[in-house]
């Protein structure tokens, strides 16, 4: 099937299944509504092999390929609407940076939302795949980068927000200088084996940075170099 039909989506890929799902956000804590909007309008199943199609609005994660995986839609919107809140105490959201592009997901739902996303992915398969399926989508807002994930992007820092989506045993102090002050960094924090949190780091000028943990999550590892 080609992308434009794809897109239109029929049956359990139509924008019905995708409210529905954003309902289902919604009754499970997810209350930012520019969110939920986007959750709706990003088609989930365009970032799945077409043989997953059929699950990709279920709230779970599913295989990518490369041992990756695509979030489950709950913690996707949930990253999200930390990103965005964080506004309230930092300023305006408008530059934010992804670790792990993975299936492009998480890119593009930060992309409805704010003004330039530039994502990194350690593995070429899934970076170049993600550069093809933005470009496909209109998404022009968003610049895919294959690198180290520990690197981030320094070139374009500092940004707003950095949202990582592999499970870091420490946050790296790398991305942290890549924030600006009062900018937050949210992922995964833990042992690859044992308890991950979803947290939250906020940079602070002249002091520690301030660190939340929001929730149990398991993510794949955060690991260096690229293949």
């Amino acid at each position: 099937m080609n992308m434009e039909a794809r897109v239109r989506g029929i049956g359990m890929t139509s924008i019905r299944t995708r409210r529905r799902l954003a309902d289902r956000l919604r009754n499970n804590g997810i209350h930012n509504e520019m969110v939920l909007d986007a959750m709706v309008e990003v088609p989930r199943h365009l970032f799945v092999d077409e043989a997953m199609e059929w699950r990709a609005y279920e709230d779970c994660s599913l295989p990518i390929g490369s041992g990756q995986t695509i979030s489950q839609p709950h913690v996707v919107a949930l990253m999200t609407q930390i990103v965005l809140e964080s506004q309230e105490e930092g300023g305006e959201v408008k530059k934010v940076l992804e670790i792990g592009t993975g299936s492009g997901y998480q890119a593009a739902m930060l992309a409805r939302l704010v003004d330039k996303v530039y994502t990194v992915e350690r593995i070429r398969t899934l970076a170049h795949r993600c550069t093809d399926r933005f470009r496909q989508l209109g998404l022009r807002n968003i610049s895919v980068r294959y690198t180290d994930g520990f690197d981030g992007w320094s070139s374009e820092a500092p940004f707003d927000a950095i949202v990582v989506t592999a499970a870091m045993e420490e946050v790296p102090e790398e991305l942290l200088c890549q924030l600006r002050p009062g900018g937050v960094l949210v992922g995964p924090v833990g042992p690859h084996e044992g308890a991950q949190h979803l947290t939250i780091v906020r940079a602070r000028e002249n002091h520690s940075p301030q660190i939340q943990r929001v929730a149990p999550v398991r993510f794949v590892p955060f690991l260096s170099g690229v293949c």
